[in-house]
């Protein structure tokens, strides 16, 4: 017994030593919980920002027909699809009204003449006759309220020639709006384009006036000139200026991408009717369709081959920068205690920014290192930082460890991607 002692006390010295060195090697106990962490490295490429954004195709200039004059439909020389030239009569209005309307006119410019004549016979009988009694009131032959009485005539006579005048303008305004109306019976094309919508038939009463819209009729547009309509998000629509360049993909078109250029950026929200404080704010960009990028459809679809209403997205390209220090996207997190890197801390401290910092995480031997950094643009896959060297080594994941788990001595063991 005593022998077995002597064999055992010293045993269990050295199993407790071991245990002791272990647990300060961080071999078992809380040390012994090692991350497995995927690593890759920062290197320079060229990153290229963008924003995504899904719309229809549209004409960059489209015009809504509405008849300013009420009638019956008496000759559709259109059909859906149909080319026109500027002039080209498209659609005639029922024009008996409106011919009538001017022979009434003309019948009242005529009479408003005839009475201006008369006004005039009547102003220079007043004033002859007020001659006359000039003369004989001079001489004593007629009494001074006889010649008051004839000057009197003479305003009088005057004030109905120059409302006869006036009524003669205002009939031969109405007469020239008589003839205005007949005109606007007949719709023609105000430019050169393609029928894009046809919405009235033959027979069919419209209604219309010349200071309120009336039945839209038709739509004729030039599809030589095409743009999409995107809505983008208020995260994203300041990234975007005019003259961006696009790479556009039509669903009608798969495995084809054309180009374009931003031409118009809403400067306010499109806000839809009873939408909620907190809905998503969209503004609307249109990006014009670059003709000669859709050159090898031409042969097979024509001269147009997008068509209004056509689904397309849209990849606006707002920033780019070549040799650029980037790292994968997933390598970038955010951690409040950054004390693994204390030069990097006082840096930050001294610029006095928020308390939360952007931080990469680093294999430092078997132990996880920390370092602050600041982003720049990004890609899908990539993101440009600042506060790293070209060719260090980054904790990429799992997605769990970076953006939670992993703090500065956290054991890892790596697997480089």
């Amino acid at each position: 017994m005593k022998l077995n002692l002597k064999i055992i006390i010293p045993v269990a010295v050295i199993v407790i030593a071991a245990l002791v060195v272990a647990k300060k090697k961080g071999w078992i106990g809380e040390g012994a919980d090692t991350v497995a962490v995927e690593t890759g490295y920062a290197h320079r490429r060229t990153v290229v920002e963008s924003v995504t954004a899904s719309g229809k195709i549209q004409p960059e200039v489209e015009v809504k027909m509405s008849p300013e004059v009420s009638g019956e439909i008496i000759e559709v020389n259109v059909v859906d699809g149909q080319q026109v030239l500027e002039g080209d009569i498209l659609v005639k209005i029922n024009p008996d009204l409106y011919e009538s309307a001017i022979t009434r006119a003309r019948a009242a410019v005529n009479s408003s003449k005839a009475v201006l004549a008369q006004s005039s016979v009547a102003l220079d009988e007043a004033k002859k006759l007020w001659a006359r009694n000039k003369v004989l009131f001079e001489k004593g032959a007629i009494s001074e309220q006889e010649y008051d009485a004839a000057q009197r005539a003479i305003s009088v006579a005057e004030l109905q020639e120059e409302s006869a005048k006036y009524q003669l303008q205002s009939a031969e305004a109405n007469l020239d709006e008589a003839y205005k109306n007949l005109k606007r019976t007949t719709i023609i094309a105000p430019i050169n384009g393609t029928v894009t919508q046809l919405d009235v038939e033959l027979g069919e009463r419209v209604v219309g006036t010349a200071t309120m819209t009336g039945t839209e009729m038709l739509r004729i547009a030039d599809l030589n000139t095409m743009e999409v309509l995107v809505e983008v998000n208020e995260n994203d629509i300041v990234k975007i200026t005019k003259g961006d360049t696009a790479i556009i993909e039509v669903d009608a078109f798969l495995g084809n991408s054309f180009r374009g250029v931003v031409s118009e950026i809403a400067n306010s929200a499109k806000l839809a009717l009873g939408a909620s404080p907190d809905q998503v704010t969209n503004f609307e960009v249109k990006i014009r369709m670059i003709n000669g990028s859709f050159a090898t459809l031409v042969p097979d679809y024509g001269e147009n081959p997008f068509r209004p209403g056509m689904t397309a997205t849209v990849e606006i390209i707002t920033n780019k920068m070549r040799d650029a220090l980037v790292v994968p996207i997933q390598a970038v997190t955010v951690r409040s205690d950054t004390s693994s890197n204390a030069v990097s801390y006082e840096r930050v401290l001294s610029e006095d920014v928020d308390e939360s910092f952007e931080v990469v995480f680093t294999p430092d031997g078997m132990k996880a290192g920390l370092l602050v950094v600041e982003s720049g643009i990004q890609d899908d896959e990539f993101i440009i930082v600042t506060g790293v060297e070209d060719s260090t080594e980054v904790v990429t994941g799992p997605y769990s460890a970076v953006s939670r788990n992993l703090k500065r001595g956290t054991r890892i063991t790596t697997d480089k991607k």
